[in-house]
Order: structure tokens, then C-alpha cells, then sequence
């Protein structure tokens, strides 16, 4: 079977139950269809770029799904005709990536400084 990434962003104003809730109803929907979701992550709420639909903010999840492509085309179908997800995209992988993903080990780097500045320069730049 094809190896895939899903990620919606669904709207600022739902709970983190619902979001919750759309995750498990996008696993149903795969696993109906003789497919598999090896991994489900939660983003968070996390700032768009650009509003989408007067929504500053939004809830990511991504699943990593295992499934032929009439199953990936049925999640989308269905993902399209719900109004809490603003924005979703499908992208076929080589192979999952093994642990947790770039977005949720960007949180873990605490090395740096305070600021994310540790060259150890002050205010005016210089040395």
C-alpha cells in the first residue's frame, strides 16, 4: 500500500475535543476503506500566516495513513464537505518518518538562549 500524510487545520473555536473528534472520525473514514493510520499527531493552535475564513488561528493535526489511493480520495472527499476544517492537504511519502515530526521536535530545542539569540552579542551588535 501507498504510504501517505494527511494534515487539516480545523477552525480556532473548536475544543480540543473536537479536534480530537475530527482526528478519530478521519481514522474511521481510512480504516473503513482498508486502510491504515500508523500515526495521528496534534499540532496545537497555532497562527495562520494569513486569515482563512476570519480565523487567525487554527488547530493542526496530521495523521500518517497507509492506504490505496480510492481510500485517500474518500478521506478528501469527506474532509472537503466539513465545515470545521479550513484548509487540508495529502501529500504521498517514500517511507514515514520514524518518531515524533519536525513540528513537534521543534518544541524540544531549549538550548538557545532566552530569545533564540545565543551568539552573545549586545544591543548594539557589536562584539
Amino acid at each position: 500500500m501507498a504510504q501517505y500524510e494527511h494534515i487539516f487545520l480545523a477552525r480556532q473555536d473548536l475544543s480540543q475535543a473536537q479536534v480530537d473528534a475530527l482526528a478519530e472520525a478521519a481514522t474511521k473514514i481510512v480504516e473503513d476503506n482498508k486502510g491504515k493510520v500508523v500515526k495521528t499527531e496534534t499540532w496545537g493552535l497555532r497562527t495562520l500566516a494569513y486569515k482563512i475564513q476570519k480565523n487567525r488561528k487554527a488547530h493542526y493535526v496530521m495523521l500518517d495513513i497507509d492506504a490505496p489511493g480510492d481510500t485517500v480520495a474518500e478521506l478528501e472527499r469527506q474532509t472537503r464537505m466539513n465545515e470545521d476544517v479550513l484548509r487540508y492537504m495529502t501529500i504521498r511519502v517514500e517511507e514515514h518518518e520514524a518518531g515524533p515530526s519536525v513540528m513537534m521536535r521543534k518544541n524540544e530545542r531549549s538550548d538557545r538562549g532566552p530569545r533564540g539569540n545565543d551568539r552573545g552579542r549586545g544591543r548594539d551588535g557589536g562584539n
